[in-house]
């Protein structure tokens, strides 16, 4: 009897070692009490900001790009994780970079479509500045040319997404408005009394 009570004895004291030790290999493992605070490296070059960020233990990653003409061309404007969050060592830095020139979209057919359709087109590729012209035509809402600083562009032309496009838009011709009331008064005089009117 005495023999199994020392063997669960041993037992219970081998789980609660390896439980404890599994414990300690796992805060090591996590550098549990290791942390970060990210830095900004806001309106620096990505070279600049990635051999920062490599110093405190971080690793940078290029997420996007996007232009600012406000910002110097190759530097960050974003960060994130941002400025003061506390993270890990190891931990990934996305950042976006503003770029040299601005995003170039290509234009596709936009003649002979409604505005509505060529609007929707062009907000697709991330043109915003839509400026429609109306001219004399008999197709109503009809685009008739696509327009970029005065020339006129074809399918296939590539231009900035921040450029203004203007759209040449038939006006429709205007509907003849019939007077009903006059149509019926007159309808309502016999055709002899008609003839007089002429005498």
């Amino acid at each position: 009897m005495k023999r199994i009570l020392l063997h669960i004895g041993l037992m219970i004291v081998v789980a609660v070692a390896i439980a404890w030790l599994a414990m300690l290999w796992l805060k090591v493992w996590t550098r549990h009490d290791e942390t970060i605070t990210v830095p900004s490296v806001k309106l620096m070059t990505y070279d600049s900001a990635a051999r920062m960020l490599a110093s405190e233990g971080l690793v940078a990653v290029l997420a996007d790009s996007v232009y600012d003409k406000s910002t110097k061309p190759g530097t960050i404007i974003d960060q994130n994780p941002k400025l003061g969050t506390v993270v890990k060592e190891g931990r990934e830095i996305y950042l976006t970079i503003n770029a040299f020139s601005p995003k170039m979209a290509t234009i596709p057919t936009l003649t002979d479509i409604s505005i509505r359709q060529a609007k929707s087109i062009l907000e697709g590729l991330e043109i915003k500045n839509i400026v429609e012209k109306r001219v004399p035509s008999e197709f109503k809402d009809l685009v008739l040319g696509v327009y970029y600083k005065g020339h006129r562009l074809t399918p296939g032309a590539r231009v900035p997404v921040n450029a203004t496009i203007e759209l040449e838009v038939g006006e429709g011709i205007n509907e003849i408005v019939v007077d009903t009331d006059s149509v019926g008064s007159e309808e309502s005089v016999p055709a002899s009394d008609q003839l007089n009117l002429f005498e």
